[in-house]
């Protein structure tokens, strides 16, 4: 099937409308735009310009009227996914609804229109937010110092690394590993490899936690640092934590907590209580940022106080009545990013922070824990468990059941499409054979947590009974199933004719021939 002649005469049902590409639509002589010439008859305008002044004209551009403009991105955007529209269960990515108030916060013109730039004499309100947001991730994590100047959560992760390693090296220590669980996140080897490390990986147990025992065999004079998560991927609390950074100090290394999962524990539990030496935040995840397909991100790292003089400069300081930049710390790291972070992240985690207040982050994690095993249970039977351990935020099912009648976990995640939902996070941990990685949030209801169950629950009677119809889901959607292979191998990358470099990689690669009329 090519896009040419595919059927685009009315709306598809599913999950958007369907449109053209734009190089298809239009004629010649249509406009967008009307300027009233009339009113400069008889002016002389004292500008000279000459014909390289002008940009000569495009070939083969579309040219449509406003309304058509205006539809055809309406549709492109009906076709995107986003937590205002649907339920968005990535495990690990705690895609939450995120409060309109702290977009409004985020929108206000003090924020909005501050310049990098701008002199700290003016941007005092914004240095001082900048400060309270610091010292409120410090309370809520149990850590003594927070930088805000990293970009996402692996900037944080690589500048939590770094930190580790000039703090070992100020002792005149040359440590060459770091030990890292097999359920660690993928950037978690990435950070510790760009700083110069030997990534040793640690087997989880049967339970799929992290032993003791396991730790204390691996660690010597020689390992900088553990890192962990906790909650670690499949959602379980590493109850061990205390024992196993005692073990980690007792030679002389650091324990580095990955706080993508944070959204279990803020309110209930510190990480810095337990041991952790340094810590990364998601506040895009955590603290309310929409985000997903690049951005935008904020990842500030903790610290305890032995390590806050080898944070990145500037930090952000109080003295007096007034806030500054500190850049004298000659320990430091030094710059991670220019300028400091990105603004429009910490506005909104502030705001929220701020309007949720200590009852309301702890009723959140809460809310989360609940959510995660509601559906846990109500699927339990359905779906195979690999670990039989309560989770907190998010639970982690697989494919097994569904594999005897030859339905695969992406056989699941396409059919989700039908029913509406975005798909969860599939295969991932590696350690779970066809992993599905369900993190409900707690801003879902349990009405749309029932449907969701309802939905998992008739394709796994589709699976037993019509196995064919969920090998080539999704039917509903205004694109049947990709071939995702052939697509990341030989990608279009512009739609030919006049149309030429129009990003438009995938869309138009088909698996098979449509099954209904308009698809």
């Amino acid at each position: 099937m090519t896009m040419e002649n595919k059927d685009f005469s009315e709306a598809q049902p599913g999950l958007g409308f369907s449109t053209p590409l734009i190089f298809e639509q239009g004629r010649a002589g249509r406009t967008g735009f009307f300027l009233p010439l009339d009113d400069l008859a008889g002016e002389s305008l004292d500008i000279e310009m000459s014909e390289k002044d002008f940009r000569p004209p495009v070939e083969g551009m579309p040219e449509l009227s406003e309304a058509e403009v205006t539809r055809h991105y309406t549709r492109l955007a009906q076709q995107n996914m986003s937590v205002d529209s649907c339920f968005y269960p990535l495990g690990s990515c705690t895609m939450k609804y995120n409060p309109k108030i702290n977009e409004d916060a985020c929108s206000l013109p003090g924020f909005a229109s501050v310049h990098p730039y701008q002199p700290e004499r003016l941007a005092q309100g914004c240095l001082q937010l900048m400060h309270e947001l610091a010292g409120d991730l410090a309370e809520i994590s149990g850590m003594d110092e927070v930088s805000l100047q990293p970009a996402a959560g692996a900037h944080g992760e690589l500048a939590g690394m770094l930190i580790i390693r000039a703090y070992l090296e100020s002792k005149g220590e040359k440590r060459k590993k770091v030990l890292l669980p097999d359920s660690a996140h993928g950037t978690n080897p990435a950070s510790s490899a760009l700083c110069g490390y030997e990534v040793v990986e640690l087997k989880s147990n049967a339970e799929g936690l992290l032993d003791p025992e396991a730790v204390a065999g691996h660690m010597s004079e020689d390992v900088a640092a553990l890192m962990l998560t906790n909650p670690n991927t499949l959602g379980l609390f590493e109850e061990n934590i205390k024992e196993i950074c005692r073990i980690v100090h007792q030679k002389g290394g650091l324990v580095y907590c990955d706080g993508a999962n944070l959204n279990a524990l803020m309110g209930i539990a510190r990480i810095g209580d337990m041991g952790v030496d340094v810590l990364h935040f998601n506040l895009h995840k955590t603290f309310s940022t929409p985000h997903g397909g690049g951005g935008p991100g904020a990842g500030p790292v903790g610290v305890k106080k032995d390590l806050s003089p080898f944070l990145p400069i500037p930090v952000v300081q109080k003295k007096g009545d007034l806030f500054s930049f500190d850049y004298d710390r000659p320990k430091s790291i030094g710059r991670l990013k220019s300028f400091y972070g990105n603004f429009g992240v910490l506005v909104r985690a502030y705001a929220y922070i701020r309007s949720m207040g200590p009852e309301g982050l702890r009723e959140a994690s809460e809310n989360a824990i609940l959510n995660a095993n509601y559906i846990r249970a109500k699927l339990k039977g359905t779906y195979h468990l690999p670990y039989e351990r309560t989770p907190l935020h998010e639970t982690v099912f697989s494919d097994k059941l569904q594999a005897e009648h030859h339905i695969s976990t992406l056989d699941i995640a396409k059919a989700l499409m039908d029913y509406g939902f975005h798909p969860p996070t599939i295969y991932f941990p590696l350690i779970v054979k066809g992993a599905i990685m369900i993190e409900p949030t707690e801003t879902e209801t349990r009405e749309t947590l029932d449907r969701f169950i309802a939905a998992m629950k008739d394709i796994d009677r589709m699976a037993r009974e019509e196995p064919e119809t969920l090998k080539s889901a999704p039917h509903m959607t205004s694109r049947d199933r990709l071939d995702e292979t052939l697509a990341a191998r030989k990608p279009r990358l512009c739609c030919g004719g006049q149309g030429e470099f129009v990003l438009f990689p995938i869309s138009l690669i088909y698996k098979r021939e449509p099954s209904t009329p308009g698809h």
